[in-house]
């Protein structure tokens, strides 16, 4: 307790994703990338024995973290600390491990399969956001809403086509997620500048043998993709990429809490509450909305993140500067991290979240006769008033009506005042027909069945193994 932890790993993010952060997945990555590495260089005719792979192979989980520091405060290199440490427990093999690499071959190499694997972390989660707000949409795709521009009150929409607005935002961010993945390259092999003099050397110059080194270690590693060129690190684009992937998520997560912090507010839909929570210390009553907030200051976080890779990216110099490496130790994890458990809130909000029918008709009832007036408008010109009279006779009962509701506190009288005007020549008869709130929502139902059917359902029958999520919070 007497120094400081990461509330991202005690409070906040998953099992897996951590462990996809941690040192014993990333140290073991790069044994395996040593093993693998010197199993192909004997495939290409290095003197590599088969003892030496076993060796290794056997005591590639066998790493003493004590004796990987003491080495790295006497070399201050932790690659090099750790093919100590390495070959400390394979001295067999202690001369041939890291043959021909540089640092940034189990470095960066590790990097990219852990973005990868943080990636289809993240894309179970945001695939299991999608299904909820889309079963969402689609059971509420007949609910009349107030819909707001500027936050005033605006046409009529539903909750289930305000929903299909969300989920606009992810088809966005998981085509994103989908192509990086598509198009991620691992380095490889490529030495100390990115030249593989090292294995010129190594192979007697035979660069047909460096190339399928290349090719064939980043295929045991699941990527059909390689740097075709690079200096001693992939491009740092990368990470500035993928952290601006991130940081897109976590601008879609947190428009979705904006409008249901709002939604609470008005009492029209809340975020789940449970039996024994409390809302405030103080006031007994309040019922926060916690797991919104939540998200929007994981959010805000991320968001402040991409400008850091972004830096990063831009401030390398020539084949490798190192000013690189503690921004990425903090920044790649974190941003993993706290988006792992956005979506984990996220989803945790959809699974209880409760929708007041009774409350969004009362809204709507409060506004909708100043809806109804273009409506009332064309009907008295068709039955032979003029435009221009009309619009004035409405817009004074318009006014009156407004005044009693902001100063008086009472209810819209509107449709009262004009039923009971003489002057007016329209059938009222149908006046009261005409303000059930479905005439006023537009397209919005079968946009909302369109919107799932065409662009949202695709996307999660594609992922369809990825369905299925306890979502449970820490805190």
């Amino acid at each position: 307790m007497n120094s400081y932890k990461n509330p991202l790993e005690e409070r906040y993010s998953s099992e897996e994703m951590l462990f996809n952060f941690s040192h014993n997945n990333k140290f073991q990555n790069w044994r395996k990338l040593w093993i693998a590495l010197a199993e192909i260089e004997k495939d290409l005719g290095l003197d590599i024995t088969d003892e030496q792979i076993a060796e290794l192979k056997a005591n590639a989980e066998n790493i003493d973290y004590d004796k990987a520091a003491e080495y790295e405060k006497k070399f201050r290199h932790d690659v090099m600390a750790h093919v100590h440490a390495y070959g400390d427990v394979a001295p067999s093999a202690k001369g041939i491990i890291h043959l021909g690499a540089t640092s940034a071959f189990v470095g960066d190499n590790t990097d990219l399969i852990q973005i990868r694997d943080g990636l289809l972390i993240l894309k179970k989660k945001l695939v299991n956001v999608m299904k909820n707000l889309s079963d969402f949409a689609i059971q509420y795709k007949d609910l009349p809403t107030l819909g707001f521009t500027h936050f005033q009150p605006a046409q009529l929409t539903t909750v289930g086509k305000r929903a299909t607005l969300w989920l606009q935002s992810l088809v966005l961010d998981i085509e994103e997620l989908d192509f990086f993945l598509e198009t991620l390259r691992f380095r490889g092999v490529k030495g100390t500048t990115g030249t593989a003099a090292s294995f010129l050397e190594l192979f007697n110059g035979d660069y047909s043998k460096v190339k399928h080194l290349d090719k064939e270690l980043s295929k045991r590693f699941g990527f059909e993709k390689v740097f075709g060129v690079s200096g001693q690190t992939y491009d740092r684009k990368i990470d500035a990429k993928v952290v601006a992937l991130l940081g897109n998520i976590a601008q879609s997560a947190h428009k979705f809490t904006n409008d249901l912090r709002l939604l609470q507010n008005l009492k029209e839909i809340e975020e789940p509450f449970e039996k024994n929570q409390i809302g405030s210390s103080a006031m007994a009553y309040k019922r926060n909305p916690m797991r919104s907030e939540r998200i929007g200051a994981l959010a805000k976080y991320v968001m402040s993140l991409t400008t850091s890779s972004a830096m990063v990216a831009s401030t390398q110099w020539f084949e490798r500067t190192l000013d690189d490496s503690a921004n990425k130790r903090l920044t790649i994890p974190q941003a993993f991290l706290a988006v792992d458990a956005i979506l984990l809130i996220w989803n945790n909000i959809m699974n209880g979240i409760v929708v007041y029918p009774n409350r969004i008709n009362k809204h709507i009832m409060e506004e909708l006769p100043f809806m109804a007036t273009e409506y009332i408008i064309m009907e008295e010109v068709k039955a032979g008033g003029d435009r221009q009279e009309i619009h004035e006779v409405i817009r004074v009962h318009s006014m009156e009506a407004s005044k009693k509701v902001k100063e008086e506190g009472k209810e819209n009288d509107l449709i009262e005042r004009i039923l009971n005007d003489d002057s007016l020549k329209l059938d009222k008869s149908k006046l009261k027909e005409v303000l059930d709130p479905k005439n006023f929502i537009g397209f919005a139902p079968i946009q909302t069945e369109e919107f799932i059917a065409n662009e949202v359902q695709p996307i999660i029958d594609q992922n369809k193994d990825l369905i299925g999520l306890e979502a449970d919070l820490k805190v």
